[in-house]
């Protein structure tokens, strides 16, 4: 099944990008918010998120496989949970990418869903982030720090911060194959005024303003991957903080796995977003050709008149 095949490489590939990119903070007490060195393979540490993040993907893709089966044109019944998931979230996210860009956006989008939510859930498992060792103080004897075993891969800032650069990298990708630098620049700093309707000095004057806002805009494109990671970490780590100071009451519990859904899906539609912002250009203006050509609609050629 190719749609699989293309799922679980890119789910393993996210997986791969907990590498510890932060170092670790100093002993503290509670949760600490960066990765712990369990164990070297080499010269590369390994994380306990590292060690969630692979476990936890092998999981989902073994999963996904007992589901799917051997695809049939008649689903079997894991196989039809499986491509409904699939067709509603393309359902959800084709209008914002667009037609062009969504054959190749898809699998990304969804892999970036499915990771984050499963993930987001990890931080509920028994055991995740409450087994491991103390940190000891030899001059005094006493705990200055737990470092647990196996953490949430959303959880550490090393994590959400892969997965936001992951975002980043392939959105610049699709931008340039889909769009082309210059739809890119003229959507950055182009003047979107028609020239017949302004006379030439307001005409020029706007043009000042569009390449001011498109310094603003080019700002705010380059600190996304900070604020799509810190928002991802910010929700699943003070979760994961209230979970363990609250000894799991129940009602945080639920809450936590609402939490853990809706931030899966906030990331996803961000980057999708993102994404349809340049490349769905192409959409609009086919749209608009179909809509005012001489087989346009009825209704269509009356409103133009």
């Amino acid at each position: 099944m190719p749609r699989f095949k293309t799922l679980a490489l890119l789910l393993s590939t996210l997986a791969a990008t907990s590498l510890p990119v932060m170092a670790s903070s100093e002993a503290q007490s509670g949760v600490s918010p960066s990765a712990k060195a369990v164990f070297s393979l080499g010269p590369l540490p390994v994380t306990n998120s590292m060690i969630t993040s692979w476990g936890v993907t092998l999981i989902v893709i073994l999963l996904l496989r007992w589901l799917v089966g051997k695809p049939q044109i008649i689903p079997s019944r894991g196989q039809s949970v499986v491509e409904g998931l699939i067709e509603g979230l393309k359902e959800i996210f084709e209008p914002i990418v667009g037609r062009k860009a969504m054959p190749v956006a898809f699998p990304l989008l969804i892999c970036f869903f499915v990771f984050i939510l499963v993930h987001n859930w990890s931080g509920l498992f028994p055991f995740v982030g409450t087994v491991g060792w103390f940190q000891i103080d030899p001059a005094t004897g006493h705990h200055v720090g737990f470092i647990p075993w196996i953490r949430p891969h959303t959880a550490d800032l090393n994590g959400t911060i892969a997965l936001a650069l992951t975002s980043f990298v392939a959105w610049l990708i699709l931008v340039l194959k889909y769009a082309g630098p210059r739809l890119l620049l003229h959507d950055l700093f182009g003047n979107k005024a028609d020239k017949k309707e302004l006379p030439g000095a307001m005409y020029w004057g706007l043009s000042l303003v569009f390449l001011v806002v498109g310094v603003i805009e080019v700002i705010s494109i380059l600190i996304r991957p900070v604020t799509l990671s810190v928002r991802l970490f910010g929700n699943v780590f003070g979760g994961e903080n209230l979970l363990h100071n609250t000894s799991f009451i129940p009602v945080f519990y639920f809450l936590e796995i609402l939490v853990g859904m809706v931030q899966a899906f906030v990331f996803t539609l961000l980057t999708s977003v993102y994404i349809g912002l340049i490349c769905n250009h192409g959409d609009d203006h086919d749209h608009d050709e179909a809509g005012h050509g001489e087989h346009a609609p009825a209704s269509a050629k009356e409103a133009s008149h």
